[in-house]
């Protein structure tokens, strides 16, 4: 069930920024116990909606891992996306005007610190479990380390402390592709569109990998001078985004994304990680470019009593998506 969460008090940002209020937009699935103990928290990464039970079915729903009849679950729209949650589409409360280029930039340490109002609300004092892949799990993190005692178990997914100079690097040149649109600075729902196709092609090609695309998009002839299926599928994949997305968001959360780094302000990144207290699964995808496997290692090795499971995939970062079998079975494994 979809619901909207709306905090109506001052809430400072990380940069200094102050929004009048901001709304979440967010999904239940299950029912929580009387004692509030059966509470499955998802975070989704940059694309995703609300609903775990639509892009992870292999883990969320009926008869499935994370079974509605067993567990509550909760997934929140992050702050900046288009899918419920205050964006740069939404009114301006300061100016009753459309955000638009002025949508305040949150971090996903901000994220969180957004969502634990409405873990409040709710009454949530304990959550079972929390697992979310990519920039999903980064928030994650920041969440465990930012509320030690809150989750019991933890499951960040192809994810990392920090971001990296390489994704940065991939974030900025989609960025640029948007930028580069004209329609851009119009103050308009479908400015930058176009380029945000562009963007989204540049980011298939780190969310998979060489061996993805010999697989997938080889040619069966050896006669084919143009109209390569790599070419069209990449076209597709970029209108396929702008059908339901819009560039301020793509724009706003990539940048949100390029801030991630657990050791602000807490000394160091390892004594960020040193401070979280969930019994922690890390998982990595062996393919994975963008999030390497070294990035999970890292975290299994800093976060006390991790334990590292390495999956095997065709698909690249986008296997935290796509390899529910293998991710199931190492989940099964931990929470027993």
């Amino acid at each position: 069930m979809v619901h909207l969460f709306q905090h109506t008090c001052l809430f400072q940002l990380e940069s200094g920024a102050v929004l009048q209020n901001f709304h979440l937009g967010y999904t239940t699935i299950g029912e929580l116990n009387a004692k509030k103990s059966n509470v499955v928290w998802v975070f989704h990464a940059l694309t995703a909606n609300s609903n775990p039970a639509e892009w992870w079915n292999g883990l969320v729903g009926e008869g499935k891992l994370f079974d509605p009849e067993k567990y509550f679950i909760i997934c929140v729209n992050m702050p900046g996306s288009c899918y419920g949650s205050i964006h740069p589409l939404d009114i301006n409360p300061a100016t009753q005007q459309i955000f638009y280029h002025d949508f305040p930039f949150f971090t996903t340490r901000d994220m969180i610190r957004a969502y634990q109002y409405l873990q409040h609300e709710l009454g949530i004092t304990k959550i079972f479990a929390g697992l979310g892949g990519s920039m999903g799990g980064q928030q994650l993190l920041e969440w465990a380390i930012e509320d030690p005692d809150l989750f019991q178990n933890i499951i960040p997914i192809a994810t990392n402390a920090l971001l990296s100079p390489w994704a940065i690097a991939f974030n900025a040149s989609q960025r640029h592709c948007i930028e580069a649109d004209s329609t851009w600075p119009q103050k308009t729902a479908q400015a930058g569109i176009e380029g945000m196709k562009v963007a989204r092609s540049i980011a298939l090609l780190s969310y998979r990998s060489y061996h993805t695309y010999q697989v997938l998009q080889s040619e069966d002839s050896n006669e084919k001078l143009h109209n390569f299926k790599s070419e069209s599928y990449q076209r597709y994949q970029g209108k396929k985004l702008a059908d339901r997305f819009n560039a301020f968001s793509y724009y706003v959360i990539s940048k949100s994304m390029d801030a991630h780094n657990v050791g602000r302000g807490r000394g160091s990144v390892k004594a960020a990680l040193a401070l979280i207290k969930a019994k922690t699964l890390v998982i990595a995808v062996t393919s994975d470019m963008l999030f390497p496997p070294t990035e999970q290692q890292f975290l299994a090795g800093n976060i006390a009593g991790a334990s590292l499971v390495s999956i095997n995939s065709t698909y690249g970062h986008d296997g935290f998506l796509l390899e529910f079998v293998q991710i199931e079975a190492a989940i099964s494994k931990f929470l027993q």
